[in-house]
């Protein structure tokens, strides 16, 4: 386990505290049954950008705070603990990241304090079908103008609905599946040719497919260089990848405690089923599962942190580890529950549902697997 600062411990121990007493699972279970398609609720959203969370990340000269992505990470594992459903990680993780890492200096002054006070959601728009593979990018971006006219697709986007701002992937060289020829640019959702379809998913959350029929924007709208953007797009990804693996081991955590706290009061023939040998040894084996993963995460985050050499690697093994971890604990979160855990009144298939979203999100453990390998070489 890392060593945190005062700073860090103080900002986790706030997170966990906020997230039980302000966004408890019975808020997120209300946002769910009421239908609401922003996905997440405003004054939880206003919550966490008056703490400054949406500044974590980015540098004081902006606004932010630049504390960098284990504390936020540590923030998003007490959010994920609770389900808290709102734009944090798409936008002041990801979307902060983008302009960040590939942002001119005039991108950077006129979004990322906009970032910072929730004026603007700024989200990525990456992938067009249903699995994860940046290098098949084919919406295609033209130039025109003295700028670029940008038509296609993408799909599932997170926060798409209300996001403000997208930082689309297209190819302006080259054909799908080639890793050369993709360009970022930040485009802004109101732009003429723009529209979304929200989507009814698994997890309640806001997710949207987003449809681009010509639309134009200017050469300033570029973000790092032309044709030479999915190495860009990676880093940011691999923040984001490290990230959700953050959310996915607080999910996971709280689903082992659940269990737990299940196996300690739960009584069968005149004793507590934690007392049975089999389960005792499933849950021992949970748990150093769990600390493996906490591992894996908290390493990612610091590699990023420090500019590593194999941050690339640590965040794709975060995320298949984390992606792992989280599917077993949520299986047995509703096996060792029995017909309780079946029930849509029990708080388990919440989380079993939000495991499978996250699994999808940014790749899968199959496509983290084959990534890892080959970044080693294999």
């Amino acid at each position: 386990m890392a060593a945190f600062t005062e700073e860090q411990a103080l900002i986790r121990e706030q997170a966990s505290a906020w997230a039980l007493k302000e966004s408890p699972v019975s808020q997120f279970r209300a946002l769910r049954d009421a239908g609401d398609n922003a996905g997440f609720e405003q004054a939880t959203w206003g919550a966490m950008i008056e703490m400054g969370w949406t500044g974590i990340l980015v540098p004081e000269e902006y606004g932010g705070s630049d504390l960098g992505m284990l504390t936020f990470g540590l923030v998003l594992e007490q959010l994920g603990r609770q389900l808290t459903a709102s734009p944090l990680l798409p936008s002041a993780l990801a979307g902060a990241s983008a302009m960040l890492l590939g942002g001119s200096a005039e991108q950077q002054g006129a979004i990322l304090p906009k970032i910072i006070d929730g004026t603007a959601i700024l989200t990525l728009a990456v992938d067009e079908g249903t699995h994860h593979r940046p290098e098949n990018t084919a919406l295609e971006a033209r130039a025109s103008k003295g700028g670029f006219t940008l038509a296609g697709s993408k799909a599932s986007v997170a926060e798409g609905s209300a996001a403000t701002h997208f930082v689309v992937a297209a190819r302006t060289a080259g054909t799908p599946g080639e890793n050369d020829g993709i360009s970022l640019f930040l485009l802004p959702a109101d732009s003429v040719g723009v529209s979304r379809t929200p989507l009814n998913v698994l997890d309640s959350r806001d997710y949207a497919n987003i449809q681009l029929d010509d639309v134009h924007v200017g050469a300033d709208a570029l973000l790092g260089r032309l044709d030479g953007g999915l190495p860009l797009l990676q880093q940011v990804l691999d923040r984001a990848r490290a990230g959700i693996a953050a959310e996915m081991l607080g999910t996971a955590s709280q689903a082992f405690d659940m269990t737990l706290d299940y196996l300690k009061t739960r009584e069968q023939f005149g004793s507590v089923i934690g007392s049975f040998q089999g389960l005792g040894h499933r849950a021992a084996g949970l748990f150093s599962a769990l600390e493996q993963t906490r591992s894996c995460f908290e390493a990612a985050l610091q590699a990023i942190d420090t500019d590593a050499d194999n941050s690339a690697e640590l965040a794709s093994l975060a995320k298949c580890r984390a992606g792992q971890f989280l599917y077993d604990m949520t299986n047995e979160l509703i096996q060792m529950h029995g017909g309780i855990g079946m029930t849509d009144e029990f708080d388990a298939g919440l989380y079993l549902k939000r495991a499978r979203a996250l699994e999808a999100s940014y790749g899968n453990r199959s496509y983290h697997r084959d990534r890892y390998a080959r970044l080693l070489g294999f």
